[in-house]
């Protein structure tokens, strides 16, 4: 019986060799290929795309006849369910059984590895085109992957993360293998500046709003995503859904499948989207076997899924390389019979070895770029990724990253600036801002008005001219608490600067002053308005008239001096015309031998003759001798300057007002405390003398503080308010002032300005870039133009 055993071996052997001679010499060769491929449980079994693309690739490759001209290319499809490893290792010995030079798949880890031991064993190639964890150890020799090497992939991110200058990110990933991708980028904050947050995506369903959500509430506006594409387009879908597709997100997806997502929704509303592809579209050869493939698959879409169906996914593009590979090796390599192997024998594959080491050293231009491989481990190397990001023509290639070269970004920005008048075309911002006159008011009308129409004001003006140069819509609402935005004791804001940090605008158009703190939280255009800290208070009384408010025009001192020299003058001319003889005559003419004579200048005359000439009325004395003459002139010509003088004098005096205001400056107000003074609570002027170190605003922080209930006012409205009915004193901007004064006459503006600040149109921090860089395009015109 065993005789007859090894009798029948031993023919057999001999026709099969006879046959393979035959074949050999005038027939092509035949080389069979194994594919494995896992499909779903379900009531319809979906065939993946990889098995798709490996039919495809066969084809391809038996119609041309460039690569393979006198050999027929086979293959073999066995389809396995998923996470089932022993039945992926029978198939494989079936497939072994029937003579294949290389095993394709599966996907799934422990099937892989099962399938992995086998060719092993058997010294088969067994060719992978999903990513895989290898330990540094990895002995697998009959191994090769198409799938970029992980370290490469986290290098790649990491770069790009380098590039956008984030300080922040979050990190969601799918599940555990996704920290081993990126384990380069969560070891970044050890060597680099960058605070990381990681979170994982909810396991066994795809409702992310929770995450969502609180990520939004966390203001977390930088994400990475580690998820597959079917995810990524869910992810999307539910982020429109929670309002978290603005320009405030940027996300960055690790999957290569980017373009397969249906992103039309999304090209209008500003996201920053960025991603990574590795399918070369870029050269017209893959381009045009791209569109073969969508071609022979028009598969109508499916409703909700967020998927463009038809499109060339990686692991398609992979696995039609993959084929493409070995067919290419098994060109440069020599005759080769593939005999059939049996898993239970053990014996393995003469030639498997020298093949294996075909493929490690073969190179080829594929529709995912150049296939190189490292010769130990088998992982593909030197490979290019495409930089892509979303643009409202699509999906855009903005750069391109390699291993020898790093990130290199080649996306030219276009001329003049246009890109920011045609990023804000057509976009639709939230403004916020506060009631504030000369700013924006509120419109007198006999009608009622709704929305933008109820506003008006310097900054409605501003605003209505760069909504008309850069043609965007905008809807104006009021700030929800009345604030300006002041950071607490605990870092919280509030105001405005709250409803940028959290999205809830877009803008902030209005008086707001640009502080360092501010700066800090949100960003600033250009000051579109200079001003300073002044004094607001009330205009003083007038004077009132009195009595001897004649005697006003001069000072009392004055009115004493004149005083004296009258006297003195009256004195001196008595003196005088006592001494001169001239100035005595003959009492009774009519008896000439009288020795009675007289002087007409007694002491009661005289000081007559110097009231008479200080009213510019003269008298009847007048003097005869030259002395006295002398002093009469001197004293007429004293009286007269005097005289002329309190004229103009009085008439100033009764014509204007005279009125003594009790403080003149800031250092006055902080010397005293009769008159009480304080400031807008939570706004930039109580800011700045909080924050203020020089002696005087520190003194007069002390006080305000001390009297929070008094010194402090909700607005400026009623600041005002205060200022007219009581003493106060009210510290706020010099431009405010300046409107304020013109337009009621009993306040004034004392002392000068105390510091330079600016308004400035509020941002959120690093906001879209159309609109961070406004001023540096139009608002410095739009300024000019509104002034």
């Amino acid at each position: 019986m065993k005789n007859r055993r090894e009798y029948v071996e031993y023919w057999s052997a001999i026709i099969v060799s006879l046959f393979w001679i035959h074949s050999s010499v005038g027939m092509p060769h035949v080389i069979r290929i194994g594919g494995i491929f896992e499909q779903m449980d379900g009531p319809v079994a979906l065939v993946s795309s990889e098995e798709l693309a490996f039919k495809f690739a066969v084809n391809n490759i038996n119609r041309n006849r460039t690569l393979l001209p006198n050999t027929t290319l086979t293959y073999d499809i066995q389809r396995i369910n998923i996470y089932d490893s022993f039945e992926a290792s029978r198939k494989a010995c079936d497939q072994l059984s029937l003579g294949v030079v290389a095993i394709f798949g599966p996907s799934h880890s422990s099937s892989s590895n099962a399938v992995q031991s086998i060719c092993n064993a058997l010294e088969v190639p067994h060719i992978q085109v999903r990513w895989k964890h290898h330990p540094m150890d990895n002995r697998d020799t009959f191994y090769a992957n198409l799938y970029p090497d992980y370290s490469s992939l986290s290098y790649a991110i990491l770069d790009l993360v380098q590039f956008l200058k984030w300080k922040t990110a979050t990190v969601v990933y799918d599940d555990s293998t996704g920290l081993i991708r990126l384990q380069e980028l969560i070891m970044a904050p050890s060597r680099y500046n960058i605070r990381l947050k990681i979170r994982q995506l909810p396991l066994d369903t795809t409702d992310t709003r929770p995450l969502l959500k609180e990520m939004k509430r966390s203001r977390e506006f930088r994400i990475i995503f580690d998820c597959s594409h079917i995810m990524a387009a869910q992810i999307l879908k539910q982020a429109q859904m929670m309002g978290m597709m603005t320009e405030y997100y940027h996300y960055i997806f690790t999957t290569l499948d980017l373009m397969a997502i249906n992103l039309e929704p999304y090209r209008f509303c500003g996201v920053n989207m960025t991603g990574f592809r590795i399918l070369n579209v870029d050269n017209p050869q893959v381009a045009s076997i791209v569109e073969k493939w969508s071609l022979e698959r028009q598969i109508p879409p499916k409703p909700d899924s967020g998927l463009l169906e038809g499109v060339m996914t990686t692991d398609a593009a992979l696995t039609y390389d993959a084929v493409h590979i070995v067919s290419v090796s098994y060109q440069h390599a020599p005759q080769m019979t593939v005999n059939s192997l049996q898993c239970h024998r053990h014996k393995p594959w003469r030639f498997g070895g020298r093949f294996m080491s075909f493929i490690k050293e073969s190179h080829w231009d594929g529709l995912t770029g150049r296939l190189c491989f490292n010769r130990t481990t088998g992982l593909r190397t030197d490979f290019d990724l495409d930089i892509v990001s979303l643009k409202e023509d699509g999906l855009q290639k903005v750069g391109k990253w390699s291993a020898s070269g790093g990130l290199n970004i080649t996306e030219v920005p276009r001329q003049n600036g246009m890109n920011i008048t045609d990023s804000l075309s057509n976009r639709s911002l939230v403004i916020t801002t506060i009631l504030e006159e000369p700013y924006v008011m509120l419109k007198k009308s006999d009608k009622a008005l709704v929305g933008n129409d109820r506003f008006e004001g310097f900054c409605i003006d501003l605003l209505k001219e760069l909504a008309s140069i850069l043609g965007f819509s905008y809807e104006i609402h009021l700030v929800s608490d009345g604030r300006y935005g002041f950071q607490d004791d605990k870092g919280q804001w509030n105001g405005m600067i709250k409803e940028l940090m959290e999205h809830r605008a877009d803008l902030a158009v209005a008086p707001l002053t640009i502080t360092f703190m501010r700066e800090k939280a949100i960003d600033f255009s250009k000051p579109f308005l200079n001003t300073g800290i002044s004094i607001l208070y009330r205009r003083p009384n007038s004077t009132n008239s009195g009595f001897f408010s004649f005697l006003n025009p001069m000072t009392p001192d004055i009115w004493v001096y004149i005083l004296l020299a009258y006297l003195g003058v009256s004195c001196v001319l008595f003196v005088i015309a006592r001494f001169s003889p001239y100035e005595w005559y003959d009492a009774h003419p009519c008896n000439p031998g009288s020795d009675v004579v007289e002087n007409n200048f007694t002491l009661l005359n005289s000081f007559w003759f110097g009231v008479g000439s200080l009213m510019q009325q003269g008298s009847e004395l007048m003097p005869k001798a030259l002395s006295t003459r002398i002093i009469g002139g001197i004293w007429w010509f004293f009286t007269l300057i005097i005289i002329s003088s309190y004229t103009a004098n009085l008439a100033a005096f009764l014509t204007v007002e005279r009125m003594d205001s009790p403080v003149d400056s800031a250092d006055d107000l902080a010397k005293q405390t009769k008159i009480e003074y304080g400031v807008v609570k939570d706004g930039a002027t109580m800011s700045f003398f909080k924050k203020s170190r020089v002696s005087t605003f520190e003194k007069m922080w002390a006080f305000m503080s001390s009297r929070q209930s008094t010194s402090f006012v909700k607005s400026i409205e009623d600041g005002i308010q205060r200022v007219l009915k009581s003493d106060y004193a009210l510290l706020m901007e010099s431009t405010t002032i300046e409107y304020v004064t013109r337009r009621n006459c009993n306040l004034t503006q004392v002392g000068g300005i105390i510091d330079s600040k600016g308004y400035g149109i509020g941002t959120p921090k690093e906001y879209h870039p159309s609109v961070a860089k406004l001023h540096a395009y139009y608002l410095e015109g739009t300024f000019m133009f509104l002034n």
